[in-house]
């Protein structure tokens, strides 16, 4: 495996801890899951504190709510693969920006 495939690899999987860890922080001591619904409470400092958290939470709500639909309303396989493709490359992105930052730190070598 090449270097790049491997890094690529470990961003895509920090990026769905990262995302896995956002969200059930936020459940935990919100008590109720996170979603995008955040957006929706008008013009508020609280919304504005939500989008850096859904930002990098947005690949596991993706997943969760089309697992949670797969099973509820039965939705097609193309749909399934769609959301998973989008939620992977969101992931990816997040999860190499989140490296990024750690070594920009000097966190990581």
């Amino acid at each position: 495996m090449s270097p790049d495939t491997l890094n690529s690899l470990f961003s895509l999987c920090i990026g769905f801890a990262l995302a896995g860890a956002l969200a059930n922080g936020y459940q935990m001591m919100a008590e109720r899951p996170a979603g995008f619904g955040l957006l929706q409470q008008g013009v508020a400092p609280k919304t504005f504190a939500a989008v850096p958290f859904l930002v990098f939470a947005a690949p596991f709500i993706i997943m969760r709510n089309t697992l949670r639909g797969t099973r509820i309303e039965r939705r097609r396989f193309e749909f399934v693969m769609m959301a998973t493709v989008i939620a992977g490359f969101w992931s990816l992105m997040s999860g190499t920006f989140f490296l990024m930052t750690l070594r920009a730190a000097g966190l990581l070598a």
